[in-house]
């Protein structure tokens, strides 16, 4: 349990369950690197594989309650195909969108997965792309981190350039590859900053605001933080990559609490493990050496946070979604 420091009210998270499994195609995933949560509880899962199995390049759609829907997408520079997708955003009426980092533009599809249109070029002028990570969607324009360019970029959802702040540096407003971007409620952008192993706030305009962190491994530290999300409370989830979890922290940057994995097997888990008694056995040896070996996060890549207070974690080198629920009863302390 977790508390708030003005003690006032409490945030517990319970584990719900898990979704998905190690696969290059159909119901699992194949080194995960974001996802975007739509209306009716469907998930849109990038899967990026590896440089020596493209054939796992694609976007999977799938419930949260494991219901697998379709995928679609291919490797190649082509038309409705990526090299590096590196993150996924959904607009009002679920367009989807998608940054590749390699390629240095993003492709924009409809809600049935059908290619629509492609924007973006290499470059660091106004409008251009280097390395383009995080996406995040407010109104009619699209906010893009320019990684490579140290800063991130508005546009309007048909790739018109309408503004940019950030520069290369580890002072306010500044960035070392800046990679994932949530927004608040009230407008507000967040700003994973990778190589500072912080988190930064800007108001709508691009002043800057707030940073939060420092890079390190104890609590409300961060060691290659990646995405960012913030939820109706106003409370920010971090995925801290390389410590192996999502912190939770208060409005004002305060660490509440860290979330560090429960997984239990999922159903897809479960029907391939029955079909393969090879696999039940390695899993059972693995267990045993390490009661945790199978439950804690391994790399996560991504948190996102729906309206019914659902935290979903995008559990990276594990190929699986685990999936919790806010709670936010008031507490006497």
């Amino acid at each position: 349990m977790s508390t708030h420091l003005f003690g006032l009210t409490d945030r517990t998270f319970s584990y719900s369950h898990s979704v998905g499994r190690n696969e290059f195609a159909g119901t699992g995933f194949r080194n995960p690197v974001d996802m975007a949560l739509g209306a009716d509880d469907i998930v849109y899962v990038i899967n990026r594989a590896y440089e020596n199995r493209p054939d796992g390049v694609r976007v999977t759609v799938c419930t949260l309650n494991e219901e697998y829907v379709t995928e679609f997408g291919s490797y190649g520079e082509g038309d409705g195909q990526f090299i590096w997708p590196s993150s996924i955003a959904l607009d009002k009426d679920e367009n989807i969108y998608i940054s590749d980092e390699w390629l240095n533009r993003i492709t924009v599809f409809d809600s049935n997965g059908e290619f629509v249109s492609k924007w973006g070029e290499q470059g660091s002028a106004q409008g251009q792309l280097d390395g383009p990570a995080g996406l995040a969607i407010s109104g009619s324009s699209i906010y893009v981190s320019d990684s490579r360019n140290n800063r991130v970029q508005k546009f309007s959802l048909d790739g018109q350039f309408e503004s940019s702040f950030g520069e290369s540096g580890d002072g306010s407003g500044q960035f070392n590859m800046p990679w994932g971007i949530g927004l608040d409620s009230s407008g507000n952008i967040y700003v994973t900053d990778w190589r500072n192993d912080r988190i930064q706030q800007f108001d709508q305009s691009g002043k800057w605001q707030a940073t939060f962190g420092t890079p390190g491994t104890a609590v409300g530290q961060f060691n290659r933080p990646n995405s960012v999300s913030v939820d109706k409370d106003g409370d920010i989830y971090v995925s801290d990559w390389l410590n192996d979890r999502i912190q939770v922290l208060a409005p004002d940057g305060r660490f509440i609490t860290q979330l560090t994995g429960d997984h239990m097997l999922s159903q897809w888990g479960k029907d391939k493990m029955i079909s393969n008694p090879d696999m039940i056995r390695q899993r059972q040896l693995a267990i045993t050496h390490s009661s945790d070996f199978d439950k804690n996060f391994s790399h996560p890549t991504a948190v996102k946070v729906n309206t019914d207070g659902q935290v979903v974690v995008l559990d990276s080198t594990r190929g699986r979604l685990q999936i919790y629920t806010k709670n936010t009863e008031p507490v006497l302390i």
